[in-house]
């Protein structure tokens, strides 16, 4: 099992094996057909409400940590698609965030990778 972390933005890469879009909301600008998004788990992103209340601003990010994770510990399904999917090799976890060391996909990695 080898679980990563990319830009939505970023090229795809074979390297990259399933590409997993871990947003609510599409990416901005990004066109689909150029994407390389092999599956969308838009039930495993923070709510519509924390998306908001974070803001991606990082003096919050301890907070949405925390509560990103009591979201995730609430939806069983979305969190086992994604564990069976990355038994089977290598899965990105693709985010459209700027900012790479505070976004939703790094805390996901992290309760995943805590659980295998």
């Amino acid at each position: 099992m080898k679980l990563r972390l990319k830009r939505a933005y970023d090229k795809p890469e074979p390297a990259d094996g399933l590409r997993v879009l871990v947003d609510r909301l599409w990416p901005r600008g990004l066109k689909k057909d150029n994407a390389g998004v092999d599956l969308w788990l838009k039930d495993i992103a923070p709510s519509d409400a924390l998306r908001r209340w974070f803001g991606h601003d990082p003096a919050k990010w301890a907070e949405f940590r925390r509560r990103y994770r009591a979201e995730i510990g609430d939806r069983p399904d979305a969190i086992e698609t994604l564990r069976r999917e990355v038994s089977s090799g290598t899965v990105t976890l693709l985010f459209g965030a700027r900012d790479e060391a505070h976004n939703q996909a790094v805390v996901l990695k992290e309760f995943i990778e805590e659980r295998s």
